[in-house]
Formats: structure tokens, C-alpha cells, sequence
């Protein structure tokens, strides 16, 4: 071979011989005669390795550069996938994706065609790699198609290489993920059209372990382990691959992976804050005593489509609160008595400089089991200060059938009251806050006529005429 060809055989960069010829030819001719083929070669050589830089950590990766060389351990080894190519005329190619990760993180590199093959038969779980090749953006995040991949034994990558994740080890690119939890929650299974055409089912549920919780996609077929399990089971999941939504890490399932029931009782205790310290825009999660549940509420929303509330009041050793139950949460199975943890509740303003929890679908509503019938608060019980108290007594059309020094809202419920244009008051939830604003107390449902500011879930009292069951309020508060 000639002077070129040598150091051509040497080089690391992704140009072939004939692109190179050139670049060396071009520098002879720029350096008028000061440099020999040879120089030249070596000059051009340098250069190409200089603009494929090595970065500091897999954390420095931008989909943006060019050419990054990197030194990681292999932490996952997928299955080679074939695939159809556009030109028929060529057979058919395969992709190899291993995860490798460093102190800094951990990201997904690909290997196509023959490297694929001889990755699938040579890379194993704990080798270090000194990797060559260009960023983009892949759909787990930035991923790195490989020029060259080599071993590296004389790296020393700080990562431990694991059986089976918890959840405080996850990070954003990981597959491959085994992980051991408590279920907390599920939903429901919902359809929807892809791009195609074609139908797709997902679902979620909450698993949690000693060091937090995640939340579980699950795809397609895995779809009805969300309706098999129940909350309090413990399950591990099997080959499920790491995601970013909204800021927060999930662990998604598809087809390839699993999630199954075991034996083991896994450890989930949660870590949560006292009600009395609660403030508006807080965003936490509670734990205590159910004292009270009121019947689930449905109402139309702008859109035309239904919605449902249910509030329930929690007690712990600080204090109470109301907290909505909205959408889906409605439905979970909650009687007084019944001790429950609430995540990622937000606080919000309540009614008469009082705050309230919203547990909407980011939340997760676990019923723990009956509570200790010694404890205080339980079924309606007294509240944090000792007083005796009922949601339940007091509110309705039916709770002013007595008589009082004025003689107002005798019974305002009865036909005489609507016929009369009885003067009444009326105290239930908000499930629409538009025109008219309606109420219910779980018992009845009244349209008020006021321009009053509510919103949904809001436990309101309304004093005015009733007529045809339509109160004309001269008051909300």
C-alpha cells in the first residue's frame, strides 16, 4: 500500500478512501509544495479525528453533534430486529439496540446490519465500550447510531450493573427494566387510532416500592393486567423501558415485556404531610382516616361531554380535609371508616377561606384497608378539634323542615314550598358552575339562578325563592 492507504487503514472517522484521496490531494496543492503526499495524509487524518470529539459524559449528548466518542458500560442487550427496507431490491436489515450508561446517566446506542449481528453475539451485561458514533433524537430520548464500538478494558465506569431496578435507580433511556412494586392504583383501559389507522389500547397503574413510586404504561395486549390486579397485590415487571412525560419518568410495557403477580410482599411506605401544614398550590400527598363519602355526582361540561366528582373528607392527627375525587378516581370504592393514602393531590382555595385537595387522573387514590375503629375522625366522628360534627346532617332541602322563629324554610322541599315560591336555603355540591348553577346534596338536585362565582366540586349554600325547582338566590355563599 502507498503512503496514503497507511494512514487511511489508521483511521477513525467515517469517509471513504476515495473522499480521502481528495482531502489529501487538496492540502498538497493549498501548502504549494511544502508537504508531501504523505504529510499531507497525516495532516487530513488529524483533522478528521479532531471533529468527532470525545465528550466528558453520556450527560454532555446532544441530538445536535455531529460525531461523539464516548466511553460507557453495557447495562442491556435487546433481541436483533429485522425490518423491511424501502428498496426491494435489498435484503431485508436489522438493528441491534444495547443500552450503555456512565456515572452521568445512561443512553441507547444502535447498531445496524452486520454490526448488529456481531454485537447480538459478542456484547454481554457488564462490558465497557469505547463508542464512536452520532447523536439524534430517538423515540426514548437521544440515542446514538454506532460508526464503532471496541472494547475497553482499561476504563474504570463507576456503574452498577442490576438484576432488577427500584424506582429511585430509574432513569430516563433504560430498558431492559426488571422491577419489583406494590400496586397503589389502576385505570381503566382506553382505546385510541393511531397514525395508520389502526387501533391501540393503553392503561396505567401506580406501583410503588421502599424508595417511591412510578407510574406504569402498559401497551396493546398488556392493556388487561390493569384490570386483573387489584391494589395491595405486589408484581414485578419484566422488560419494561424507561420514558419522560411531563417532566416525571415512567416505566412503559409493551408486547416484549410483562408484569406478573408475586409472592413477595413488597414494602411501600409513604412518605406524607401533615393536613394542618397544607397551603394553596401545594401539590403532596395525604394519608388518614375517611370520615365521610358523599354519593358520586355527574355533570356535562362545556364540551357536551360527562363529567363525575365525588368528595370525600380525610382526617389525620393535624386536621381534615375535603379532597374532589374527579373522573375516574370517582369510582374507587371509599366508605367512612377506611383508611387511605391520596398522591399528587393539589391544594386548592375551598369555600370561606378554607383550602381543599383535586386528586385528578396524575393522582392516586389507594385504599390501605378499615382503619382502627379506636381512632378519631372515623365515619363522621368528631373533627382535629373535638367537636362533634356530620357531613351529612344540616344540608339539603329535607334538613329545613323545622320550625324556626321566622317560620322560613318550613319544609321547603314539599310541593307547597314550590308552588308558594317559599323562601328556602339550600347547601350541596357544585355540578355545573355555569347557567344555571346546579346543585346536589346527594339526595336532590336544584338549579339556582344566580350569577355567583363557583366552581365544581364546590360545596355551596344558596338562600332565595324556590319556584318549579328553581331557586332564585338571592344569596350564594
Amino acid at each position: 500500500m502507498g503512503a496514503i492507504e497507511d494512514v487511511y487503514a489508521d483511521l477513525d472517522a467515517d469517509v471513504s478512501l476515495e473522499e480521502f484521496r481528495e482531502a489529501v490531494e487538496e492540502k498538497v496543492e493549498q501548502m504549494g509544495g511544502l508537504a508531501d503526499e504523505e504529510t499531507a495524509a497525516m495532516l487530513i487524518a488529524h483533522e478528521m479525528d479532531e471533529e468527532g470529539g470525545e465528550v466528558e459524559s453520556i450527560a454532555d449528548i446532544e441530538p445536535g453533534m455531529e460525531e461523539v466518542k464516548f466511553v460507557a458500560k453495557v447495562v442491556g442487550v435487546g433481541d436483533v430486529r429485522t425490518f423491511e427496507r424501502d428498496d426491494e431490491d435489498r435484503d431485508d436489515g436489522r438493528v441491534l439496540n444495547v443500552e450503555v450508561a456512565d456515572e452521568t446517566g445512561s443512553i441507547r446506542i444502535t447498531f445496524w446490519d452486520k454490526q448488529a449481528d456481531a454485537g447480538s453475539d459478542e456484547l454481554e451485561v457488564g462490558d465497557t465500550l469505547r463508542i464512536a458514533g452520532r447523536p439524534k433524537e430517538g423515540y426514548n430520548g437521544v440515542e446514538v447510531n454506532v460508526d464503532k464500538a471496541e472494547p475497553d478494558d482499561e476504563s474504570d465506569v463507576d456503574v452498577q450493573v442490576q438484576d432488577t431496578y427500584r424506582v429511585e435507580d430509574l432513569s430516563l433511556g433504560l430498558s431492559d427494566v426488571n422491577l419489583r412494586g406494590k400496586v397503589l392504583d389502576t385505570d381503566d383501559v382506553r382505546t385510541f387510532e393511531r397514525d395508520d389507522g389502526s387501533k391501540g389500547k393503553v392503561a396505567n397503574l401506580k406501583l410503588g416500592d421502599s424508595t417511591g413510586r412510578i407510574r406504569v404504561t402498559l401497551w396493546d395486549e398488556r392493556t388487561e393486567r390493569a384490570e386483573e390486579l387489584d391494589p395491595g397485590v405486589s408484581v414485578e415487571v419484566v422488560d419494561g423501558y424507561v420514558r419522560e412525560r411531563d417532566g416525571s419518568l415512567e416505566l412503559h410495557v409493551g408486547n416484549r415485556g410483562a408484569v406478573e403477580e408475586i409472592d413477595e410482599d413488597v414494602e411501600y411506605v409513604p412518605e406524607t404531610a401533615d393536613i394542618a401544614d397544607l397551603e394553596i398550590g401545594d401539590e403532596v400527598d395525604i394519608g388518614g382516616v375517611v370520615r365521610s363519602a358523599d354519593p358520586k355526582r355527574t355533570f356535562d361540561r362545556d364540551d357536551g361531554s360527562e363529567g363525575q366528582v365525588r368528595n370525600v373528607r380525610v382526617q389525620d392527627e393535624t386536621g381534615d380535609l375535603r379532597v374532589a375525587l374527579w373522573g375516574e378516581k370517582a369510582d374507587t370504592d371509599i366508605a367512612p371508616g377506611d383508611e387511605i393514602q391520596l398522591a399528587d393531590i393539589e391544594i386548592q382555595d375551598g369555600w370561606e377561606d378554607d383550602i381543599e385537595g383535586s386528586a385528578g387522573w396524575q393522582s392516586t387514590v389507594t385504599v390501605l384497608g378499615e382503619a382502627d375503629p379506636a381512632a378519631g375522625g372515623v365515619g363522621g366522628g368528631t373533627d382535629a378539634g373535638g367537636d362533634a360534627s356530620s357531613e351529612s346532617s344540616g344540608t339539603g332541602l329535607d334538613a329545613f323542615g323545622g320550625d324556626d322563629a321566622d317560620g322560613a324554610a318550613a319544609n321547603a322541599g314539599s310541593d307547597d314550598a314550590e308552588e308558594n315560591g317559599e323562601y328556602v336555603e339550600f347547601t350541596g355540591t357544585v355540578v355545573q358552575a355555569g347557567d344555571p348553577i346546579i346543585l346536589d346534596d346527594g339526595q336532590e338536585t336544584v338549579s339556582v339562578d344566580s350569577s355567583a362565582d363557583v366552581t365544581l366540586g364546590q360545596e355551596v349554600t344558596a338562600r332565595g325563592e324556590l319556584h318549579d325547582g328553581t331557586l332564585d338566590a338571592e344569596d350564594v355563599f
